[in-house]
């Protein structure tokens, strides 16, 4: 056979395998409102830029009459390319091909692009659709799952790892998304769960549908388990790429730098209202600090109490989290410390800023949250900002009560800057409350108790409610007006941006999980 017809028996075997499951196969995902493995791939990352590797790999079970199957890639697509010129793995389960079952060598495709991944140093995205384990190979397909799950773990907090569920994610498959850094799901196409809806039915006599049970916005708003959320490919696609402008390659590098615009105009002293107790939406605030007003924001859906994501400040990225007014008074609760904690490890990891808004009445009380462990879950917080040694920034915007006031990046948790507004009132708890308190028998013995109370409330507040007393303790760096809060932040970014600190040698520390 001559150069030329081998090179031609390569396209024929390239062409053939690129079809996946055929003709059929391929119809039936597009009538699922589903693209094939390679089309995403293809939406996914610069045109051209896609290099595809073991593409040629066979399964090697013979049992159940396995010998005469054909898998073509196995099930999975692997390989490297780039967004916007950034180098990165990728692979794509391929659920024409046996509804992407994983076997051994499937998982060994994908451990060997995770290995490259770390060998390079670059983000790796893993595109999850999926019928789950390959039962007729057995424990080799369990054997690969933990092999993928061995090398999440080692990726973390090494280089950015991104899981896409568009499809079924059922049963141990579901722990290597949820060992990565950010899923992302899309509305009547990602489904995620340990135990499906038949086996649930059948054990406990529940019947729920698989939407119900672990579809997209269930992940996004109730369990949490999701962190971008989005209702079509398309438009998950566009926000990988968001996500990926905005991160550095790996740990030893930061997110690269880019020419931006000043945020819009607009007067920020306006948004926040002058009751204490009146609701805003913080995003506002954020958005009128950042570059071009553009917020990227994590787990929009779940703990809306509290708002993380990432902007720009002077072209570099920087990490927000802010208390949320508009939502349970931007409490801290369970699910808010976790999402706050999860987001301030990441940015640690991979040398991002965090700047920090608070405006919060302390934790939620009740005993619904003293029995799901606000204790444990609340100290996972404080320990994730102690632990952090990326510069920390925080502007207090009003309210700062209590033990929220030391959980939100206070000068007592290594701040390298804390800022107020005038606004802030800071003290153990609000002013109403503390007044109850401290001068109850005065006010109960009062001809007019309304009216002493009142008096009492705003002369806690002239003494204890606001930034003079913390600043004047040096708890606070500057009281600054709204319209100053920019070019603080600014400033501080700049003058922190060689920051070395010192931490004790040891393994790891054992954070309240």
């Amino acid at each position: 056979m001559s150069i030329k017809q081998k090179i031609e028996n390569l396209e024929i075997r390239r062409a053939d395998l690129a079809k996946g499951g055929g003709v059929k196969a391929v119809e039936k995902q597009h009538a699922g409102g589903k693209l094939t493995a390679r089309e995403r791939i293809e939406k996914l990352l610069d045109r051209g830029s896609f290099h595809e590797y073991d593409m040629f790999i066979r399964h090697e079970t013979r049992e159940f009459g396995m010998d005469d199957k054909t898998m073509p890639a196995d099930g999975v697509v692997t390989g490297t390319g780039s967004i916007d010129g950034k180098p990165v793995a990728v692979f794509a389960q391929d659920f024409t091909v046996m509804g992407g079952s994983l076997g051994l060598m499937h998982a060994r495709k994908i451990t060997k692009i995770l290995d490259y991944a770390m060998d390079m140093r670059i983000p790796v995205i893993g595109i999850n659709d999926s019928g789950g384990a390959r039962i007729q190979e057995g424990v080799n397909a369990l054997a690969g799952y933990g092999e993928i799950f061995y090398r999440n773990t080692m990726a973390s907090g090494v280089i950015p790892q991104i899981s896409v569920i568009l499809g079924p994610c059922a049963g141990g498959a579901v722990y290597s998304p949820a060992l990565t850094d950010f899923v992302f799901v899309v509305e009547n196409i990602s489904k995620m769960f340990i135990t499906g809806p038949e086996v649930i039915k059948t054990v406990l006599g529940e019947d729920i549908s698989q939407e119900d049970l672990g579809g997209a916005r269930v992940h996004a708003e109730i369990t949490g388990n999701a962190h971008i959320y989005s209702q079509t490919e398309d438009e998950c696609f566009e926000k990988i790429k968001n996500l990926i402008r905005l991160l550095p390659a790996n740990n030893s590098e930061k997110a690269a730098r880019i020419d931006t615009k000043q945020p819009e105009s607009g007067n920020i002293g306006e948004i926040v209202p002058d009751d204490a107790s009146a609701p805003y939406d913080v995003r506002d605030i954020v958005r009128a600090i950042t570059d071009d007003s553009y917020f990227y924001e994590i787990q929009e859906l779940w703990a809306a109490n509290i708002v993380v994501g990432f902007a720009r400040m002077d072209g570099e990225t920087v990490g927000f989290i802010a208390n949320q007014p508009l939502v349970l008074a931007g409490v801290l609760d369970c699910d808010s410390s976790d999402k706050a904690a999860r987001f301030i490890r990441f940015c640690d990891a991979f040398n991002i800023p965090i700047i920090t808004l608070e405006d919060l009445p302390g934790y939620l009380p009740g005993v619904d949250q003293e029995h799901s462990g606000v204790i444990r879950h609340g100290a996972k917080m404080l320990y994730a900002y102690s632990e952090a040694t990326v510069p920390k920034i925080t502007v207090i915007l009003r309210k700062a009560y209590g033990g929220g006031y030391i959980a939100m990046n206070s000068r007592h948790l290594k701040a390298d800057f804390v800022f107020a507004w005038p606004s802030a009132e800071i003290a153990v708890m609000g002013p109403e409350g503390a007044a109850n308190i401290i001068f109850r028998k005065e006010i109960a013995e009062a001809e007019n108790p309304a009216e002493v109370r009142k008096q009492k409330v705003a002369e806690y507040r002239e003494k204890f409610a606001n930034p003079f007393v913390a600043a004047g303790k040096g708890y606070i760096d500057a009281v600054i007006t709204p319209g100053q809060t920019r070019e603080f932040l600014l400033h501080a970014l700049k003058t922190a941006k060689g920051k070395t600190t010192a931490t004790p040698q040891k393994k790891h520390g054992i954070p309240p999980f």
